[in-house]
């Protein structure tokens, strides 16, 4: 059966397709693709400040990443890692092992996305350290398999009741402290939390095998700590012993204008995981760490078809058109013009509370009074639709669902970011003049 038409598409996905596989903002229908546009079945193109969750890193149709792929397909279409080897995957863990910062022995595990490598880490350290808790962040997502969602502590998987074996500590989130908004130092009180009441009391750091945290908290609402708290939590890892464990799944590859978003902060994860964009639209992930911890036993974390040679392929393709086409530095310099162009909407919108973001990774948080900070979901989800009518795909984030999430792919020019900062503020004008219904979200729950 051909589909011609959204009504159509919608009606089957309702019949046909789980669930618990979406989370929906809008009817769209992604039929084609290039550069930063997507086109839906009847025709109508989009532009894309969502990269399909900061996948889309190289952007839609990569000639580089495309041709890399149809020669691999051309070669064999499957070869695997489990009981043999393949040059795809060396070459790829070879850049991976020279790319990722960290004087010491490091290998590559290879899986399928974010969920399973986190999984996979969670597995391995207390293996490789002999201890058996982990410590994170209240507001993390680090995946949807059931220990990645043990070690995550977002609002969208409270109905998931993780192992007592991770201990969840809050984030330092500048705009809203958790301890408080007259606390002048926000990331300093969260060291202090973690050791002198965490440590002290329910979880004795010589028995935590790791500490993992996101550089910026994404989906827990794009939040960027003080400069100086990844530095600390740094030293209490190594004055404790403990792996220190950074998950740049949806922020590394070039987004915030470093190849890896922790190089802003100038710290040196023992392990790194990385996801969503590594396999410029196939299926790959992988954890880059010390060797002890991935050599801690054979067969502990294997999938059939992880580190297959077409995703490596792509890996490794998306990696070179990174470089090539100097991605990283198009996401510092248009992520601050994007930046700035975002500031100068909150100075007109009184939704708009705060701006943040590095690089092209960029989060705009909307609330009801300026003051009081109470969040503004319901006009997050109006904003996020009436920019679809206008043709722009954003999506929205946050453990409140109130931040506008900005994560286009990095190949995104300062005249299509104009673009889009237009449209973002007609829809920001549409809902403040009430002229986005109800209604029109009703069928879309979002997170």
């Amino acid at each position: 059966m051909a589909y011609v038409n959204i009504d159509q598409i919608y009606e089957q996905d309702a019949n046909l397709i789980s669930d618990a596989i979406k989370i929906r903002f809008f009817p769209f229908a992604a039929h084609s693709g290039e550069g930063c546009r997507l086109r839906d079945v009847e025709g109508k193109e989009y532009l894309d400040f969502t990269a399909g969750w900061a996948l889309a890193n190289t952007g839609y149709s990569n000639l580089h990443v495309k041709q890399a792929v149809i020669d691999q397909l051309n070669r064999t279409t499957f070869a695997g890692l489990v009981s043999s080897m393949h040059e795809p995957a060396l070459h790829l863990a070879e850049k991976l092992v020279d790319l990722v910062p960290g004087d010491f022995r490091k290998k590559v595990w290879f899986g399928l996305c974010g969920s399973d490598a986190s999984e996979t880490v969670s597995r391995l350290l207390p293996l490789a350290s002999g201890k058996r808790r982990m410590v994170s962040f209240i507001g993390a997502y680090h995946g949807s398999t059931s220990a990645s969602m043990n070690m995550s502590a977002h609002i969208a998987q409270t109905q998931f009741i993780g192992s007592g074996n991770v201990v969840k500590v809050p984030y330092p989130n500048p705009y809203r402290c958790p301890f408080g908004d007259d606390i002048s130092d926000c990331g300093e009180r969260a060291i202090r939390f973690l050791e002198d009441y965490i440590f002290k009391t329910i979880c004795p750091p010589d028995d935590v095998a790791g500490i993992i945290v996101e550089t910026i908290q994404s989906d827990g609402g794009d939040i960027v700590p003080p400069a100086h708290f990844l530095p600390m939590l740094e030293e209490v890892c190594r004055r404790h012993d403990i792996y220190l464990v950074v998950d740049d799944v949806k922020v590394g590859m070039g987004r915030t204008g470093e190849m890896f978003s922790f190089e802003h902060f100038g710290v040196t994860p023992d392990v790194v995981i990385l996801g969503k964009s590594l396999g410029g639209g196939l299926p790959l992930s992988a954890v880059v760490a010390r060797q002890e911890i991935l050599d801690v036993g054979l067969s502990l974390a294997l999938f059939t078809t992880a580190g297959n040679a077409l995703s490596c392929t792509a890996g490794l393709a998306t990696i070179e058109a990174i470089e090539q086409d100097g991605l990283i530095d198009n996401a510092k310099e248009v992520g601050g013009y994007m930046h700035n162009r975002l500031c100068e909407l909150k100075d007109k919108h009184p939704l708009i509370g705060d701006v943040r973001g590095l690089g092209l990774i960029q989060g705009v948080e909307l609330v009801k009074n300026r003051q009081t900070k109470e969040p503004a979901s319901r006009e997050a989800a109006k904003v996020v639709y009436r920019a679809f009518e206008l043709g722009l795909l954003i999506f929205y984030v946050g453990m409140f669902s109130n931040v506008l999430e900005i994560t286009p792919p990095l190949i995104l020019t300062e005249a299509e970011t104009d673009e889009g900062i237009n449209i973002l503020d007609q829809a920001l004008s549409d809902v403040e003049a009430g002229r986005v219904s109800d209604e029109s979200i009703a069928h879309y729950a979002g997170w």
